[in-house]
């Protein structure tokens, strides 16, 4: 009998690096069918385009690393799931960033004017390590080159996509880590700094057949875009979706 499957998508909700608006928070969702599975980071705007796309609240995130720009709309999502009676949202977070999530978003006094509520409260948290498990998939942590180490952390289902998160180029993980040919979001803006992937980083750091596998997201302005797209990239833009395969 011939096993039923599923098609995968990963849809953008903001590609930008918190420069411009319209750009909005880089954040994707991975989808099977067309419905919403995991919401990958949540910055500023993030929920509203979410629920535009979608018509619900998010069934399940998973955060990167612990910079504002994301991770600020948790604070409107327990808002929203506490409104609607939504029960815990199930909210993968590396074990190590568990800390400076509460720290940031948690300790306020009070989260609702009513009184009575408990930002953990709308929440499911599950602390991951290397592996997790989630709607019939294995995800894989690969921790990445931003800021501190162990601060950020690249999301990957083998043979179906590997999203970076924020990063310096990470040759040491996708010339030895991926599986097949899955696509491979990438932090990329048009110049390096300390924290983020430059365009020229991408030629001296990735194989060429690694680079045609590349989509960019987390630059500036369209105006970023357009010129890594002239450099021979694909580039996601807000509202972009792109096929995955089928499992």
């Amino acid at each position: 009998m011939t096993q039923p499957t599923a098609q995968y998508s990963l849809v953008f909700h903001g590609t930008g690096s918190g420069g411009e608006l319209a750009m909005g928070c880089s954040a994707a969702t991975l989808c099977e069918d067309n419905q919403p599975r995991l919401l990958i980071d949540c910055g500023p705007g993030t929920l509203n385009a979410f629920q535009q796309r979608f018509g619900e609240l998010p069934k399940a995130v998973f955060i990167t690393h612990g910079h504002l720009d994301h991770i600020a709309d948790l604070e409107i999502l327990t808002v929203r799931a506490k409104l609607q009676n939504a029960a815990p949202i199930p909210l993968y977070v590396p074990l190590g960033l568990i800390p400076l999530l509460h720290q940031r978003l948690a300790t306020y006094p009070g989260s609702m004017a009513e009184g009575g509520h408990d930002f953990w409260q709308s929440f499911q948290l599950l602390p991951v390590t290397e592996t997790f498990t989630h709607a019939g998939l294995s995800f894989r942590l690969h921790a990445t080159r931003h800021h501190a180490p162990g601060s950020s952390f690249a999301l990957q289902v083998p043979g179906l996509f590997f999203y970076s998160g924020d990063t310096r180029p990470i040759p040491e993980i996708l010339h030895h880590e991926l599986s097949g040919q899955e696509p491979v979001f990438h932090d990329c803006g048009l110049v390096a700094n300390p924290s983020h992937t430059g365009l020229d980083d991408l030629a001296r750091e990735y194989q060429p057949d690694l680079r045609q596998r590349l989509v960019l997201y987390h630059y500036a302005n369209e105006q970023a875009a357009q010129q890594l797209q002239q450099a021979g990239y694909r580039v996601a833009r807000p509202g972009d979706e792109f096929p995955l395969g089928v499992l």
